[in-house]
């Protein structure tokens, strides 16, 4: 096809498939069939911003409210939406698309568009070229629906209201569009809903009215508010230039060597100042490194080490790499070594001392960059507090390389007078004795006969109605002491007679000092 072409690709659920992605390199990415959430901060409370698979099935609808949706899913997990860290990715991905076109740009919450002209032979003709775009997105595990048209409104429309894949030519412009929904003119709420009202519900209609009475209506209309403009621009009668961004230079090192070497060892140091040089210049610091040797018989190795916080620190960036090096197959050498910061965020220069000196001593970030580069990424965590008065679920362990995200916009405090070590699951006791409206005079636990001396309580602690089962018995709590003088924390699961089960059982949750 002749004449300019637009491609956009729509990404209905990448914020959720992000988190999910996030999830699954910490290692504690929920099943499958568990509803899910990303929520954001609304005028009437907490609205839901992106929602996984099973949660769309029970129901549940971008922008509705948490409240209103728990009604219909109980079960629903809430997690709070990182929106600037989808858009990060978002930018990032817009240039990593640039492997198709050399113009791309983003195109709101979900989408990208490219400027595919002249690219398409290069891919053996469009059709195959959208197949690649969606092979290639689908092994980053995000869903895509795809367009190809002579402008960007019509490849908009056709990506988020057409097939899931779509050319369209310009012969074929009006004759495409026709029966899509007007919401395809990327039109606000107010205008969608103003036209609807008269009766016009797809493009075609609106495209069969009379230009001079709805000139009438919104002469004075914004672009996002005039469906003319917007319908100027869908058939091609308005331009809308791609603008690009520039992909920001990448920050390298690298070391051309005189004769072939087996070991990098020697030369890692400096090139870790020269990039954190660079880094210092631009105000920036890294949170991945990337080491690449070229051997020569053609072949390359990589190497790439991650730190937990933005870092320009050669000494600490270089010990990275210690016991990483022996894993790179020299084969018969190699002569080219070079060092690039894969992924860098804004670091400002902070005086933590009077004198202008940084402190001295290790800094925890540094301590955690050095377990995991010796133990890996999977064996050290650290926990995170959870908006929960379950004391089982206030923590939750992640990775310590990921970014936690509470899920609550208070601050979550943990409670006081909690025992310094609690069983994440609590282990029942066999009750020889109660005292009335206390806690057991003498029970059984790890095969052991305990009498208790004196205790304090009870504190009740009632069931999480939004996310436990209908059945589930609340909870009274003791502080025993026992005739040896251990500190035990005890609970009383249920009531006599509450009609959800049984005889109340008893369970011992944590040990205080």
């Amino acid at each position: 096809m002749t004449g300019r072409r637009i491609a956009s690709i729509f990404l209905p659920h990448f914020a959720m498939e992000r988190w999910q992605r996030v999830m699954e390199r910490q290692g504690s990415a929920p099943p499958d069939d568990v509803p899910v959430v990303l929520v954001v901060d609304g005028a009437h409370g907490q609205a839901i911003y992106a929602a996984n698979r099973a949660a769309r099935v029970m129901g549940v609808t971008q922008g509705a409210r948490v409240v209103d949706m728990r009604a219909i899913c109980p079960t629903l997990r809430v997690e709070y939406a990182d929106v600037a860290g989808d858009k990060f990715a978002l930018d990032r991905l817009s240039l990593w698309a640039r492997r198709w076109c050399p113009w791309t740009v983003t195109d709101g919450a979900g989408g990208l568009i490219l400027d595919t002209t002249g690219c398409d032979h290069l891919f053996d003709g469009e059709g195959a070229m959208l197949i690649d775009m969606e092979t290639r997105l689908s092994l980053l595990g995000l869903t895509s629906h795809l367009a190809i048209a002579p402008n960007w409104g019509a490849a908009w429309a056709l990506a988020r209201y057409g097939p899931v894949r779509a050319i369209c030519g310009e012969a074929e412009l009006a004759q495409q569009l026709a029966p899509l929904s007007v919401a395809a003119l990327r039109l606000d709420a107010d205008t969608m809903l103003l036209l609807r009202r008269l009766g016009l519900k797809t493009i075609g209609q609106l495209a069969e009215v009379p230009r001079l009475s709805l000139t009438r209506r919104f002469v004075r209309a914004a672009l996002g508010a005039n469906p003319l403009m917007r319908l100027d621009q869908a058939m091609g009668r308005l331009a809308e230039p791609v603008a690009s961004v520039d992909a920001r230079p990448p920050i390298r090192a690298q070391m051309r060597l005189p004769e072939p070497i087996l070991d990098p060892t020697a030369y890692l140091p400096t090139l870790c100042e020269d990039v954190c040089m660079q880094l210092e210049g631009k105000g920036l610091g890294c949170r991945r490194l990337h080491l690449t040797v070229y051997r020569t018989d053609g072949e390359v190795r990589r190497l790439e080490v991650a730190t937990a916080a933005a870092s320009r620190d050669a000494p600490h960036l270089c010990r990275l790499f210690d016991d990483k090096l022996d894993r790179i197959d020299p084969g018969f050498g190699f002569d080219l070594i070079t060092l690039e910061a894969g992924l860098v965020e804004q670091m400002d220069n902070v005086q933590t001392r009077l004198d202008g000196r940084s402190d001295e001593g290790v800094a925890l970030p540094q301590l955690i960059d050095r377990l995991t580069a010796r133990l890996g990424a999977g064996a050290v965590k650290r926990p995170v507090l959870q908006a929960s008065h379950v004391p089982e679920r206030v923590e939750h362990w992640v990775g310590a390389m990921g970014a936690a995200t509470l899920t609550t916009d208070t601050p979550v405090l943990p409670p006081k007078d909690r025992p310094i070590r609690i069983f994440q699951t609590p282990e029942e006791v066999r009750v020889l004795y109660v005292v009335p409206e206390g806690p057991p005079a003498q029970f059984i636990w790890r095969r052991q006969t305990h009498r208790v001396a004196r205790y304090a309580g009870p504190e009740r602690i009632a069931p999480e109605w939004w996310c436990d089962r209908p059945n589930t018995r609340l909870r009274d709590y003791f502080k025993v002491e026992d005739q040896a003088g251990r500190r035990l924390w005890l609970y009383r699961e249920g009531l006599h007679e509450d009609g959800r089960g049984g005889d109340p059982r008893w369970f011992v949750h944590g040990m205080f000092a």
